[in-house]
């Protein structure tokens, strides 16, 4: 239960919440039962959130708006796919249900947060 009052609490840095998103779905899945299914959506949920994470590092180092925009869509994909990953996991009722419903909060908030810094790059 202690992940739940890290969830909540509010980080200001992008970077920062993309890391702490991708290490919190690390420890969510690491106490999954041990199925074929929880085996598959924990891969993908690792794999994606931490991707949301590096490319947004990347972006970071872009030289053009154009570079960066198209890094940061790949952020907003990656998390996407996060977001379908926990949706799944919750409709099955796998894992902390309190911990599955801020990690869906927080993947709502970071998509919306990576879609305007595309807007507003345009």
């Amino acid at each position: 239960m202690e992940n739940v009052s890290v969830l909540s609490e509010k980080i200001f840095n992008f970077e920062d919440r993309l890391v702490r998103f991708a290490g919190e779905c690390i420890f969510f899945t690491r106490k999954l039962d041990k199925s074929y299914e929880n085996e598959y959506y924990k891969n993908q949920l690792i794999r994606s959130s931490g991707s949301s994470s590096l490319n947004f590092g990347e972006a970071q180092g872009t030289i053009s708006d154009k570079d960066f925009i198209f890094k940061v869509g790949l952020v907003v994909k990656e998390l996407k796919e996060s977001r379908n990953s926990l949706k799944i996991l919750d409709y099955i009722k796998e894992g902390d249900e309190n911990i599955r419903v801020l990690l869906l909060k927080e993947v709502e908030e970071l998509i919306a947060i990576a879609s305007k810094m595309i807007i507003n790059k345009k």
